[in-house]
């Protein structure tokens, strides 16, 4: 006779976790290259304006 063992709410916590902490630093990467492409865009826009003055 086979057991049914239900999963625990803690792996099932521990699991959500890890998905949302996947999902977090993969969102935060792609942000991380697009902000920094545009921060680069208003450094050099900002330099331009001071060499110009």
């Amino acid at each position: 006779m086979k057991t049914y063992t239900p999963t625990t709410t803690s792996k099932l916590v521990k699991r959500f976790d890890d998905d949302l902490k996947s999902l977090l630093t993969e969102d935060l990467k792609y942000f991380r290259e697009r902000n920094q492409f545009s921060t680069s865009n208003k450094q050099a826009v900002t330099n331009q304006q001071l060499k110009a003055a």
